[in-house]
């Protein structure tokens, strides 16, 4: 795309039995997203038609081949159409192997913008994973599936909401196992990682906070000997690397230091630790952003709520915060 122009965000609808195809549109409604970006779906026409009869929003859809055809303004939706499902075939809130097919399609088309030049960023919303196994679709999630498609090795997930970001030490294991992955060169790698990323956003030279495992930090091992043996090594080996890197700061303050500007972006040792300091500051705005692949991916961190799908009871402040995000960060991510 040329340079100065809005950037195109390219939004795959998700499973269409979920919320996916409702908060797409919903986001697509508001003025102020067409003043971020050029948005565009992948989806599939009866989908899209059924999600603007389910919300009663009075937008027009517009098909295109090539992104260079869209409309781009409040009032219209220009839309990839795929034409791999039909909303009549698919019962909402139920895990079906012809939704999580297409959900796929969705991404892959999304993907094929990226790579052509058409689009520059992704905001996805939620697929679900059950119906991509029926489907016989090989891949657990969204980041296995882009990783996948756009050749990267081990993309990064990071959470932020306003001011806050965080990163994920380990994510989807049980405490226990998350525990046992605390170690010094684990933790000095990440922090490497954690810096390299943060650059790439912009941030010349991060503040990058490591949060304590135990209470209080462990209080010098009176609590526990993690940041003793594993966390403290692990920070100043990357403090002789030229890395601003602050020693275990106690959990249960180092988020709202960060939100406060104290630190640029802190590493949670574990799922929790991180998605309940940021889901507290705003639920529905925090987003989670898919760092170390060719193009910035967010992503809307909620599921297909498939008990209220159809329903137009879902909120799209969430898809719109993502499209928000990814168009910033569009502007300012260098891969290299």
């Amino acid at each position: 795309m040329e340079t100065g122009k809005k950037k195109r965000v390219v939004i795959p609808i998700g499973d269409p039995a979920g919320i996916g195809p409702e908060i797409a549109v919903k986001a697509l409604a508001h003025p102020e997203l067409h003043d971020w970006c050029e948005p565009i779906l992948t989806g599939e026409k009866s989908v899209l038609e059924q999600a603007l009869t389910i919300t009663g929003l009075p937008l027009q859809l517009h098909a295109i081949g090539h992104a260079q055809e869209g409309i781009y303004h409040c009032g219209v939706i220009d839309y990839r159409n795929l034409d791999n499902v039909r909303s009549g075939e698919l019962v909402f809130g139920e895990i079906q192997a012809k939704a999580g097919r297409a959900a796929y399609e969705f991404i892959e088309e999304a993907v094929r913008l990226l790579k052509t030049g058409q689009a520059d960023a992704i905001a996805t919303t939620s697929i679900q994973k059950e119906a991509l196994k029926a489907a016989g679709v090989p891949y657990i999630g969204h980041t296995e599936i882009l990783a996948d498609l756009l050749e990267t090795k081990d993309p990064m997930t990071m959470f932020q909401v306003r001011n806050l970001k965080v990163f994920f030490l380990t994510r989807h294991l049980s405490l226990k196992d998350a525990l046992e992955q605390v170690k010094e060169e684990r933790i000095y790698q990440f922090i490497l990682r954690c810096h390299g990323v943060l650059k790439k956003l912009g941030i010349q030279n991060p503040r990058i906070a490591v949060a304590g495992l135990n209470p209080h930090s462990g209080e010098h091992g009176l609590f526990g000997m993690e940041e003793v043996k594993e966390i403290a090594p692990a920070v100043e080996r990357a403090r002789e690397q030229g890395i601003c890197a602050y020693e275990p700061v106690p959990a249960d303050s180092v988020f709202y230091q960060a939100l406060m500007g104290k630190y640029d972006a802190v590493m949670s040792l574990y799922h929790d630790q991180g998605h309940i300091a940021t889901k507290m500051v705003d639920f529905e705005r925090t987003i989670a952003v898919t760092l170390g692949m060719p193009y910035i991916r967010t992503s809307v961190d909620h599921g297909t709520a498939f008990d209220i799908a159809g329903k137009n009871l879902a909120s799209e402040v969430s898809m719109c915060e993502a499209i928000r995000l990814a168009a910033e960060y569009a502007e300012i991510y260098r891969v290299k």
